[in-house]
């Protein structure tokens, strides 16, 4: 709760929440609202911004508002969904490889190592030609190459909870594993893989925006975003304004997600650390050397009153 009041409490988050809770919406009743059925075609095909269509007709007449708001929902699940498998591989095993004695903690590096090496978009065609290309085979191939990041994450908090004073206390006095990860470890491991999440979300939307412009995943006319961005770029001589229309979102909501993971953080973090604006954190700036001095990490005025 602590870390909850102190990240609402930063400016830069709040925005980056509000954010993300308007993609989340187009993403629930986006289909719903729109204007027009994403599907339906007209003959009245690239035309630009009118009343009738406020962004405009594409290629084939389908208006870009409707098309825009309906795949917001596959945009958004097919990145919620890699990250879930990310999570429900990589946590466990990397929670697991701590307890799992040398052989087990070699084969789990092993593999974790081998992952990390695989191209995704080779992996990824390659599991569409074995599987079948849909949206669920592809997230999958992509949740599997991000397992990785969470494995490491969780691992390395855990080696190092584990040799802290409390945990082999718990140990010596005969805790169960299961007890001592859902007391000790679960609540300190939990804030590193939100922040990681919350990145791998954001890297998640521009991995399907790259598999939908190779014609992976979702197979047209199914709107998503980066599918739409996708058939765009073959009539920028007529419409050159057309991918921004696409573009925006995702650069909102991939800039969203990262800033927030930055706040996570930041709000999860017991040093003192000097706030950043909005666009301080988008152009990865560190706090200034004056910032950081006007609130130190230690007392300096009570340091200074002591005497030897």
């Amino acid at each position: 709760m602590t870390t909850l009041r102190r990240l609402f409490s930063i400016p830069s988050a709040r925005i980056c929440l509000v954010i993300l809770g308007a993609v989340l919406f187009l993403a629930v009743f986006g289909a719903a609202l729109a204007p027009y059925d994403a599907l339906r075609q007209s003959p009245d095909i690239l035309r630009g911004p009118s009343a009738a269509h406020l962004l405009g007709t594409d290629y084939v007449g389908r208006d870009v508002l409707s098309r825009l708001m309906a795949g917001t929902r596959l945009s958004v699940v097919g990145a919620l969904e890699v990250v879930l498998v990310g999570i429900c591989l990589g946590v466990p095993t990397g929670l697991a490889s701590v307890w799992a004695g040398r052989a087990g903690e070699w084969f789990a590096l092993r593999m974790s190592e081998t992952l990390t090496v695989l191209p995704f978009t080779v992996f990824t065609i390659a599991v569409a030609a074995t599987l079948g290309n849909g949206m669920s085979q592809a997230m999958i191939a992509v949740g599997i190459l991000s397992a990785p990041t969470f494995f490491r994450i969780s691992r390395a908090v855990t080696l190092g909870l584990r040799s802290t004073q409390y945990v082999e206390s718990a140990e010596l006095m005969g805790a169960s594993t299961w007890w001592i990860l859902r007391t000790h470890m679960w609540s300190k491991v939990l804030p590193n893989v939100a922040v990681a999440a919350a990145q791998a979300t954001g890297a998640a939307l521009l991995i399907i925006a790259s598999l939908a412009f190779l014609g992976v995943g979702v197979t047209p006319p199914t709107p998503t975003w980066g599918g739409m961005l996708s058939s765009d770029l073959g009539y920028l001589e007529l419409q050159p304004w057309a991918p921004l229309f696409p573009g925006i979102p995702m650069l909102l909501t991939v800039g969203a997600l990262n800033i927030l993971a930055d706040c996570v953080r930041e709000a999860g973090s017991d040093a003192p650390r000097a706030r950043r604006g909005l666009f301080t954190r988008l152009l990865g700036r560190s706090p200034s050397t004056a910032a950081v001095a006007a609130n130190p990490a230690f007392p300096t005025k009570e340091l200074d009153r002591v005497t030897v």
